[in-house]
């Protein structure tokens, strides 16, 4: 049997659909910060619409209330947390070295 006259089989798999991040009822605004922070990763970043499963429209709404929320301060621009954290502890063991006698 030629591959081209082989009938097409669907796969028995089922998925189950996922629900969609954004109902309908939600409002994307700039102070809906319970919102704006599921679409932000740990390090400050706007996460993609392949993660966030938005549709093109939605994640322009998204982006645009994310950049409004950082302009007017609600959100940091990068969230350096673990930087400062590591800053502090190289200065802690780069101190000034005493010499031993």
């Amino acid at each position: 049997m030629d591959k081209s006259k082989q009938p097409f089989h669907k796969s028995k798999r089922s998925f189950r659909r996922r629900l969609p991040p954004i109902r309908s009822g939600d409002r994307i605004y700039y102070r809906n910060m319970s919102l704006i922070s599921r679409f932000i990763s740990e390090q400050g970043k706007i996460l993609s619409r392949q993660v966030n499963r938005l549709t093109s429209k939605q994640q322009r709404l998204i982006t645009i209330a994310i950049k409004q929320a950082r302009i007017l301060s609600l959100l940091p621009f990068i969230n350096n947390e673990k930087q400062f954290e590591r800053a502090e502890s190289i200065l802690r063991t780069t101190g000034p070295r005493t010499r031993s006698k």
